[in-house]
């Protein structure tokens, strides 16, 4: 009796023929324990996603974890000789917090490392794979190449200094390019080096041309060797294409591209970086990339690279509503009030609005399929959750809303409506207590931790949802922190702004897969909008 696959479950069906692909390149299975010391993952804190972890004391009084990770224990465990290179593939189940829910939760990943004397055929096979990985799915997919020594080389030659360059990279991985300048300006750099930082955001698509112009900003011997190390690994995937029915079948060279804008964690990768995304997946699938820093932990010398792949995203993919057979529909997230009105009036003068007014209707859903626009009527407060799970691909959401709520979305544009700040006001009279910790009445608690943390104060957080004002004048707290529009009801309940420290306005968001599979259509949408708003 034959064995049917199609009975299986996404992820159960992937896992068996990725065991098998693997196998057939000569990866050897890892497998690790649930628990592992502590002290592996506390020596080695830097090297992990978050540095919180499940711990335990065993029956002999061990401190043990539920593993958070499964590249850290083979670069510490496997068996490599000298001037030999480690395969191995695994799958696992790793125990990380959600920012979403706000606790643990269990994530299957499948993945390979090569540990050792890793050379560039060994790089080649490992994205080689990770293509014919995403492939297997049988599902559209693009994979996101870029290299770190280009854009450490980069902060290098413009002279970004280390305390700023993790906040450049933020904004270079959301494509915030309005805050990247602002950044870059505010940590001196020149007018040049800004706008070369600026440029990384347009250096993605199709290798020979980011190439050629990536080229022109090669400023220092790293970004030159950077450069020559993609040109050597897109060739070698170009020979491996004809050599892969499955790539062949899906036409490779459509589903991998550049993107310098890819950037991530610079302790932990030196090299290549890799991003993978399946159509219907709102977030990546597959990470990985080249981490030398965590293998030399353990082997001097040693190169090392590989990547994750997370099933439990296939499971999911099965159960998400499959978009309607037709043209390609922007699905856009729209606050409803004032500020939604404003968004709208906007897209609609770019061509973007329905003949249905969704003022005069109770309905949630309003659409034009001929200019391929569909708007969700959402609460202010929802939208970039929306957008982030993949149900809007776009949206127009305040800078607090986008701050407070830490979504992990592209900011494409500061659309300029809505212009207000985020500040920290107090009775007239307000001097602070710097013997006690500061009580501070605010309904954005994540944004004021993060300000005050800044400034190494504590505080006592009291969540207000309306009236933030009245606290301070009942005692309640010592200051607010809230946005200020016009300031008329500080003034006329005798308070005032004591600092000012974060512009607001609306922002242009997009779902990070949605800018993979429908890049044509966003980009256009944003185009127009830029016509208008940068005029």
């Amino acid at each position: 009796m034959e064995l049917d696959l199609n009975v299986l479950r996404p992820q159960e069906r992937a896992s068996l023929q990725l065991r098998l692909l693997y196998e057939q390149e000569g990866f050897r299975k890892y497998h690790m324990g649930r628990f592992e010391e502590y002290g592996l993952y506390q020596e080695n804190r830097r090297f992990l996603s978050s540095e919180q972890v499940i711990t335990f004391t065993d029956l002999d009084g061990r401190l043990l974890a539920l593993k958070p990770d499964v590249t850290l224990s083979i670069a510490k465990n496997a068996q490599v000789g000298p001037g030999g290179c480690g395969r191995y593939y695994y799958q696992e189940n790793v125990y990380r917090p959600s920012q979403e829910s706000h606790t643990f939760r269990e994530i299957s990943q499948m993945g390979l490392e090569c540990i050792g004397a890793v050379d560039d055929a060994a790089a080649a096979q490992v994205v080689s794979l990770a293509l014919r990985s995403l492939a297997l799915t049988g599902r559209d997919f693009v994979l996101e190449i870029s290299h770190m020594g280009f854009v450490t080389g980069l902060f290098d030659a413009v002279g970004a200094q280390e305390a700023v360059r993790p906040r450049l990279l933020t904004c270079i991985r959301d494509k915030n390019v309005h805050e990247l300048r602002k950044a870059a300006e505010a940590a001196g750099l020149s007018r040049q080096g800004t706008d070369a930082l600026c440029r990384l955001g347009t250096l993605a698509g199709p290798w020979q041309e980011v190439l050629a112009a990536a080229e022109v900003l090669a400023l220092n011997a790293a970004m030159g060797a950077a450069l020559e190390e993609l040109r050597g690994l897109c060739r070698a995937l170009e020979e491996l294409r004809g050599l892969c029915r499955a790539l062949e079948d899906q036409g490779q060279t459509d589903h991998w591209k550049l993107d310098f804008s890819l950037v991530n964690d610079m302790e932990y990768y030196n090299g290549l970086v890799l991003q993978g995304y399946l159509a219907g997946a709102p977030r990546a699938v597959l990470r990985g990339g080249q981490y030398d820093p965590l293998a030399e932990q353990f082997r001097p010398g040693a190169r090392a690279i590989g990547f994750a792949l997370y099933l439990d995203e296939l499971d999911r993919l099965s159960d998400a509503a499959a978009e309607p057979a037709g043209p390609v529909m922007l699905n856009v997230a729209l606050p409803k009030g004032r500020l939604g009105d404003k968004v709208y009036d906007l897209l609609a003068g770019v061509g973007y609005g329905c003949p249905e007014n969704y003022a005069d209707t109770r309905k949630l859903v309003v659409e034009n399929r001929k200019a391929g626009i569909r708007y969700f009527l959402v609460k202010p407060s929802d939208v970039a959750i929306y957008v982030e799970h993949g149900a809007a691909d776009i949206g127009i959401v305040g800078k607090d809303i986008l701050a407070e709520s830490g979504a992990d979305v592209y900011e494409l544009l500061d659309t300029g409506l809505g212009r207000c700040r985020m500040c920290v006001a107090g009775p007239k009279d307000f001097t602070e207590d710097q013997s006690r910790a500061l009580r501070v009445a605010t309904k954005f608690g994540n944004i004021a931790k993060r300000y005050y943390a800044a400034q190494g104060r504590d505080i006592d957080i009291i969540q207000l949802n309306g009236s933030i004002e009245l606290a301070p004048i009942l005692g309640l707290s010592d200051v607010i922190v809230d946005i200020v529009e016009t300031g008329t009801t500080l003034r006329e309940n005798d308070l005032k702004v004591l600092t000012e420290f974060m512009p607001i306005s609306a922002r242009f968001i997009a779902n990070r897969a949605s800018y993979q599979f429908k890049h044509q259509e966003i980009e256009a949408l944003l185009g127009r909008l830029k016509e208008v708003t940068e005029a």
